[in-house]
């Protein structure tokens, strides 16, 4: 809990202060890469406590946790409910504060609010699928850093603003990444307008995180 309270502050710290500061030093402009910079900053948070919750699972599978949770009045729904709810409320409030206190774009609290929602539901997901492909923390470690190294398609899709961009659309980031984007640069720009970008990437997230609990009780025999 006290290491997902860090990295946001961290963050945040970074788009409000030290980017400015390296801008006034040495002449970069901040707003010509303002949507690249939000879009790191803010899709890094889900990405790590996804990754967290994932490990915090592992332990919990080689502890025999969710076997012992078979007699007890608690059930298997009700207690990864209970952690994957935990990592997507606080990953939310991560996602807001740092677009929030990094203070890069012309944001309003209802686009906040509403891209901090659509980013941080790739956190449970991500925790999820670490463990589908995962039969402890070695395996685990390895699926993160995969699951990780995806961030760099919804960036590399910022650079498009044509059919290209579809090419990157099978990470659910890409989606959160196209909206900052487009409020960012104006809708006119890119290829579809704010509101396709967060629909269509809110029902992809949701297909995918019920996939990924559906393949994690395979998984595990729950």
């Amino acid at each position: 809990m006290g290491f997902m309270m860090f990295y946001p502050i961290i963050f945040g710290l970074i788009g409000r202060y030290f980017l400015p500061w390296i801008a006034e030093s040495s002449g970069f402009d901040i707003d010509v890469y303002a949507d690249l910079i939000v879009v790191i900053l803010t899709l890094l948070t889900p990405q790590i406590y996804g990754a967290l919750i994932g490990f915090s699972i592992l332990d919990d599978r080689d502890d025999n946790i969710l076997t012992s949770i078979r007699v007890t009045p608690l059930n298997i729904h009700q207690f990864l409910s209970f952690r994957l709810a935990i990592v997507l409320i606080l990953s939310f409030i991560a996602c807001s504060y740092v677009m929030y206190f990094s203070n890069i774009g012309s944001f309003n609290n209802i686009q906040i609010i509403s891209i901090a929602f659509l980013a941080s539901l790739s956190a449970p997901m991500t925790g999820l699928f670490i463990n589908c492909l995962s039969k402890n923390k070695i395996e685990g470690f390895a699926a993160m850093k995969g699951a990780g190294s995806v961030i760099i398609f919804p960036i590399i899709s910022l650079f498009f603003i044509d059919k290209r961009e579809l090419f990157f659309s099978f990470v659910p980031s890409f989606y959160p990444a196209k909206a900052i984007s487009s409020i960012i640069k104006g809708e006119s720009i890119l290829l579809l307008s704010y509101n396709q970008y967060y629909f269509i990437g809110l029902l992809y997230v949701l297909i995918l995180n019920f996939v990924s609990y559906r393949l994690f009780l395979q998984r595990t025999k729950m």
